[in-house]
């Protein structure tokens, strides 16, 4: 019996041809992106995953719930309290620095070597990483002491069994305690090289509100996350607010409402890569992965609609073979069981077709997204033979339910056409194909026009030709250093000027503290600069001076704002010059003397900070954190120019160290290369689902065209033209398109706002991409069903006629 379905089932590929091959490709490709996407998916939830501790292990978030944003920063005492009172925490280590590099001497050679961290001593205890040589007990309890990667070994010793030999700094030496093999697996925390902040984790004991840490907590098996974060802020925030509320004059209630945070959240640590709401190692974008994995999903059902629609269409052609069956006894049950196996034939193939595809593709789709994916993980197999499966069931089932209902009198007499339920079914699934192909069409429209305005938009400074240099060596005094390099760095040929500011863009520094005025509190982010810094950034100024190193106010407490800053209190212009502001970063009153236009630091999705510029030698801290210097060339020969400043670099001010630098234009444009990337995948999706839709309503039409070609040779005898001809056979069609579209834009418009609402800047919903839908859609169909209907008017007459 089986063998006998497999010839029937071949003998109908082959004679169905064209939509088998349809059917096979869009499959195909709607598999292909489906198993992309997955692989994608499972490579970002792969973080951390070897770690054995990962079920007990969270990463540590601050909410401020009227605002509803999210920190990823503790502070020391908050951290060591929640180890003392709240049972379930059993332990925690703190993060202080990432990415970082220093030059290292050992006996034999100075080199500088890069990704360190600096973390509390408790870190081994949260990644077991495999031990090489020495031991994690009290590995990082002390000031003076290193932890190295293999790799790092080999690169200061040449070999990995090096503990107890001593590592020479700038600030003095370090005593190898272990050296540890990184895990091979996905992981955000791989540091090279592991320093402890002893000293300063020393100092910052008492400082409540020293927000410079990022934590881990180890919690206790079967812990009731909900109900810590409620002991958090009963025994955290409550117990801080209470120290530091009298001196505001304030309850700790209110305390917390004006300077937060008001709660927190706990993320496990295989999850932090993808949805952690605030990360100390970057935030995750769920989101967007659920949005391209809907998109993904949507191509298979497409190609399952085809596979609908084209076999209901063929009803005609099976409906003999269907009475003759039955007539010899064939079951419906058997009849149904036959053509699911049709169906999963074409699916199997497709997926192994899918396969190879996509192992084909892998390298580009690694490139694209910077990964280095592989095919050997089972998940994907076994989720995208399932999709296979549900395919085969949707896809088959409907049709061979359809086809096995026929009435085997019914059918030899040649009068299945009769009934319209399948004529309705292939419309009405023809339709939500339709509606599906508007939906991609408006929604790629939208992307690409709110990119464009995103890339387009006055970003409020300009960074053409200003080259940023960070500082790597570790100084004492950074503001000593970059006021004596600064003059000297303006005497190189192709320099025009030279700068300082914190809040640099495309850096990705961030630094802020609440303001307060009177009775009401706003965070804003820190602008320590040099004095000409703003006007060397092209940032306009809107009110008010500029600062003046000539006026003894201006290097005391003498301040500029941004237009942010002032929306933030509710001023008006006049009002912010009048005011004083008191920063969580002083003690002292600051007087407001200019208001500059607001300027994008980060990126044109989020919303300007407030921000507060002053010199960075007006606070005695600040000073300390001076870590760039940034010039603008000339325009011409600006790549000599650079090797000018590099070679200065390297032989006068870091001799040793790279010669870390970016153009800030150039850094600040790859906070579009996410948006960028959406884009991309949203056009080549869009024209996936096109591809897919187009040929199946090719072949559909081409088989109901092929259904009429008797009533086309009736009319073209009695005189009709075949201009009237090829408008009849499309009418329907051109029907169905016209529905399907305005079906679409309603649920269109509503899905791509929402969208648009996590972009601070974002356009205003245009009417252009709804109104081009429906006259693209309108012209492909006609263009697609017209062919076969032109085909159709050449019909040989006498073929079609000599019975009548």
């Amino acid at each position: 019996m089986l063998n006998n379905w497999l010839k029937i089932a071949f003998i109908n590929y082959k004679k169905n041809w064209l939509s088998t091959i349809i059917n096979l490709f869009g499959l195909t490709i709607g598999l292909t992106g489906f198993m992309l996407i997955l692989m994608h998916w499972n490579d970002e939830e792969s973080y951390e995953k070897w770690n054995p501790k990962k079920e007990n292990i969270y990463a540590f978030q601050t909410h401020n719930k009227a605002e509803n944003t999210y920190g990823n920063n503790i502070s020391v005492p908050m951290a060591e309290r929640a180890v003392k009172v709240i049972p379930e925490v059993k332990d925690f280590v703190l993060f202080n620095g990432s990415g970082m590099g220093y030059k290292m001497t050992t006996k034999t050679k100075t080199v500088y070597q890069g990704d360190g961290m600096s973390v509390s001593e408790s870190f081994f205890n949260f990644f077991p990483f495999k031990l090489v040589s020495g031991s994690y007990k009290d590995a990082l309890k002390g000031d003076k002491v290193i932890a190295l990667s293999t790799k790092a070994a080999k690169n200061l010793f040449g070999k990995t069994n090096v503990a107890g030999e001593t590592v020479k700094f700038d600030n003095g030496s370090f005593v190898v305690t272990a050296v540890y093999e990184l895990p091979k697996e996905n992981s955000q925390i791989k540091p090279e090289f592991i320093i402890s902040p002893f000293e300063q984790m020393k100092n910052d004991k008492e400082q409540w509100g020293n927000f410079n840490y990022g934590c881990f907590f180890l919690l206790k098996p079967g812990t009731d996350v909900e109900a810590l974060q409620q002991k958090f802020y009963d025994n955290i925030f409550l117990y801080r607010a209470k120290i530091n509320a009298q001196g505001a004059g304030v309850t700790p209630v209110k305390y917390l409402e004006l300077y937060g945070p008001t709660g927190s959240l706990f993320t496990p640590i295989d999850e932090i890569k993808l949805h952690a709401k605030a990360s100390w190692f970057g935030t995750g974008d769920f989101k967007t992965m659920m949005i391209l994995f809907t998109l993904s999903v949507l191509i298979v059902v497409l190609s399952a609609i085809n596979f609908i629609n084209l076999k209901t269409a063929q009803a005609s052609q099976r409906a003999k073979e269907i009475g003759v069956r039955k007539a010899i006894g064939s079951t419906k049950s058997n009849l149904v069981l036959q053509f699911l196996l049709e169906t999963f034939v074409i699916c199997f193939a497709s997926y192994l077709l899918s396969l190879a595809l996509t192992e084909l593709l892998l390298p580009s789709f690694n490139k694209f997204y910077d990964k280095e994916i592989v095919m050997n993980d089972w998940h994907i197999y076994y989720y995208s033979f399932a999709m296979v499966l549900a395919v085969t069931l949707i896809s088959g089932l409907i049709p061979a339910t359809y086809l096995a209902n026929f009435k085997a009198i019914e059918t030899l007499k040649g009068n299945f056409a009769i009934s319209k339920h399948g004529i309705w079914l292939r419309n009405g699934i023809l339709t939500l194909q339709l509606i599906i192909s508007s939906f991609f069409i408006i929604g790629g429209l939208i992307v690409n026009s709110q990119v464009k305005h995103m890339m387009d938009k006055d970003l409020g400074f300009s960074g053409k030709q200003v080259l940023l240099i960070n500082f790597s060596e570790n100084d004492a005094k950074p503001w000593l250093k970059y006021e004596r390099i600064k003059n000297e760095m303006k005497k190189i040929e192709g320099v025009a000027d030279v700068s300082y500011g914190e809040a640099a863009p495309g850096s990705n520094r961030y630094s802020n503290s609440n303001m307060d005025y009177m009775d009401k509190s706003i965070f804003a982010q820190h602008g320590s600069m040099d004095y000409n810094y703003l006007q060397f950034m092209d940032v306009k100024l809107k009110k008010g001076r500029w600062l003046n190193p000539n006026l003894a106010s201006d290097t005391i407490a003498n301040v500029l704002v941004n237009e942010a800053f002032v929306r933030k209190f509710g001023w008006t212009d006049d009002q912010a010059f009048k005011n004083e502001v008191r920063p969580g970063f002083d003690n002292k009153p600051y007087h407001i003397v200019g208001i500059v236009k607001d300027f994008n630091v980060f990126n044109p999705r989020i919303d300007v900070d407030p921000i507060i510029f002053f010199h960075y030698r007006e606070t005695e801290w600040k000073r300390y954190n001076v870590y760039n210097i940034q010039l603008k060339l000339k325009a011409d020969d600006i790549d000599g120019t650079v090797k000018r400043i590099k070679k200065y670099w390297q032989n006068n001010v870091e001799p040793g160290y790279p010669f870390d630098y970016y153009f800030v234009d150039k850094k600040f444009a790859e906070s579009f290369v996410k948006y960028q990337k959406q884009q991309t995948l949203f056009t080549i999706l869009n024209a996936m689902v096109l591809m897919v839709a187009l040929l199946g309503l090719f072949a559909l039409s081409s088989l109901m065209i092929e259904q009429k070609l008797k009533d086309v040779a009736i009319r073209k005898t009695l005189g009709a033209s075949d201009k009237t001809l090829i408008v009849g056979l499309t009418k329907q069609f051109l029907w169905i398109t016209l529905i399907a579209v305005l079906i679409s834009i309603p649920i269109s418009y509503y899905l791509m706002n929402e969208w648009l609402k996590d972009f601070a800047y974002r356009i205003d919903m245009p009417v252009f991409p709804f109104v081009l839908s429906l006259i693209l859609l309108l012209i492909l169909t006609f263009a697609v069903v017209s062919i076969k209907a032109y085909q159709a008017t050449k019909v040989n007459l006498v073929k079609y006629l000599k019975y009548e």
